[in-house]
Formats: structure tokens, C-alpha cells, sequence
């Protein structure tokens, strides 16, 4: 009987650690990838283990996209002041910062160190468009802004002088970390429904005053082509993952069509 337990104890441990190594080789296979939260090219993310077995994301190995968060508040900050309140604390509403993912290839850098320093680019007396010579691979036409609909232009969001910074109604600076603030200049609709959790993205805790990630702007939306070009729908679509596997057992999904009958008239009878 002696014997018998000891061989029992024996297989126990040899599945335990067979388990063991498959989660650290899944483990191990998600670290380092690069995946993106919600705009691919600016919402990068690179997974790895926040605890044991534990990543802070998962990446899609069909759309490139997060699929869940481990840690969704990894690497955020306190949202800090809005001008108007809405349905938050500000320690409890955080974000993520946008100003390293902008500055991944040192552009904010170089702008304002090497070219908008006021000598190799003088200071621009007006803010009417212009062509540009420059920043082509962000906005090809710059006559032809994505964005307004001929309304605005780049000085209507950039600082004039100090290119690390957007600018406000009143020619005070705004961060790049709160881009709502310069959004809702003229989406002022939207940035009401954002604030009150209507419109966008938020993950973490579900009750009022629990801890909670708010996407910012341009997190989903390209500022610089707003429009989408042909499609003119403001929001750049994803890739939407493929639909999950049926039960065991099940060769269709027809249980799911529904049938509601013939659309009722609207008219009066």
C-alpha cells in the first residue's frame, strides 16, 4: 500500500511540473510581443509577466490587438484637472500618458530641440496654411487637411512657438497627455458624453469612485485624418477577431437567428 501511495505521489509531481513548464512556455511565448491597445502605430504595448503565470496583456495572434489586460492600469498616471467635472475622483481617474508614445521615435525631441527652436524654423507670423516641406509622411497635403473640413489648420492645435505642446482658446499650453482639452474646443458634444462615460473606452473598477482607466482621444482617433479619407467616419475601423469556436456537439449557430416576424409599418392605422 506503502509502495502504491509513493508511486501515486510520483505521478502527482511529474503532472504538476508538466503543467508547470506548458504555462511557462505560453508564458514565455507572449513575452516581448508588441501588440496595440486601440490605434495600431500609437497605442503600442509590449507584453510581459507581471506576476507569476500573469501577463499584462494578451496580444491577438490574428489582429495584432489586445485581447485582455492583466494590469490595466500599468503605466498610467492621474488624469488630473478638467475644467468641468464629471463622474470621477481625481485620484480614482487615470490614463495612460500619451507624450512616450508620441516621442517612441523622438519626434517631440527633435522638433523642439532641433527645428521649431526659432533658427533653423523661424517662428510662423500667422497661422494660415501653407504647404508643407515637412512631416509628409503625417499629412501629405497639407492644404487638404483630413480634419475641419477646411476649418482648421496645424496652428489652430499645435503651439505656435513651443512644438511640444497643443494650445487652447486662449493660447495657454495643453499636454499632449490631455488632448481632450484641445478636442473639445470644437467637439464640445462629444467631449460631454466622453466625460460622462457615453462615448470611448474605460476599463477597471464598475462602482462609483472605483479606480478607473479612461482613453483618451487620440488613442482611437488619428487627428491628422480624422475623416478617413473615402470613408469619412472619423474612427479608424479594426480588424475584428474570428468568431469562437461552437460546443462540442454543435455543427451551426441557427439556434441564434431569431425570427421577429415582418417589420410593422410605421404608419399610422
Amino acid at each position: 500500500m506503502t509502495s502504491y501511495r509513493n508511486h501515486l505521489s510520483i505521478l502527482g509531481l511529474c503532472l504538476l511540473a508538466v503543467i508547470s513548464i506548458k504555462s511557462a512556455i505560453g508564458t514565455e511565448a507572449q513575452e516581448g510581443n508588441e501588440c496595440f491597445e486601440s490605434r495600431d502605430g500609437m497605442s503600442q504595448v509590449i507584453s510581459h509577466e507581471t506576476a507569476p503565470g500573469l501577463m499584462n496583456v494578451k496580444c491577438s495572434p490574428t489582429t495584432g490587438g489586445v485581447l485582455w489586460w492583466g494590469d490595466p492600469f500599468e503605466g498610467t498616471i492621474p488624469m488630473g484637472h478638467m475644467d468641468v467635472e464629471a463622474d470621477y475622483f481625481h485620484e480614482e481617474a487615470v490614463v495612460k500618458p500619451r507624450e512616450p508614445q508620441i516621442d517612441r521615435n523622438k519626434m517631440l525631441t527633435i522638433c523642439s530641440m532641433a527645428c521649431h527652436n526659432g533658427e533653423y524654423v523661424p517662428i510662423p507670423y500667422n497661422k494660415d496654411p501653407r504647404p508643407l516641406k515637412m512631416h509628409l509622411d503625417i499629412i501629405p497635403d497639407a492644404m487638404n487637411l483630413k480634419h475641419g473640413k477646411g476649418g482648421v489648420w496645424c496652428l489652430d492645435c499645435h503651439h505656435l512657438v513651443d512644438r511640444t505642446k497643443l494650445i487652447d482658446n486662449f493660447g495657454y499650453s495643453i499636454s499632449f497627455n490631455q488632448p481632450q482639452k484641445l478636442c473639445g474646443k470644437c467637439h464640445g458634444q462629444v467631449y460631454r458624453a466622453w466625460r460622462d462615460g457615453i462615448h470611448g473606452k474605460r476599463i477597471g473598477m464598475w462602482d462609483k469612485g472605483g479606480k478607473k482607466r479612461w482613453w483618451v482621444c487620440t488613442e482611437c482617433h488619428n487627428p491628422h485624418d480624422v475623416e478617413q479619407a473615402g470613408r469619412n467616419s472619423g474612427f479608424a475601423q479594426l480588424r475584428p477577431e474570428p468568431a469562437p469556436n461552437l460546443p462540442k456537439g454543435m455543427t451551426n449557430a441557427d439556434h441564434e437567428r431569431m425570427h421577429h416576424g415582418p417589420i410593422q409599418s410605421e404608419e399610422p392605422h
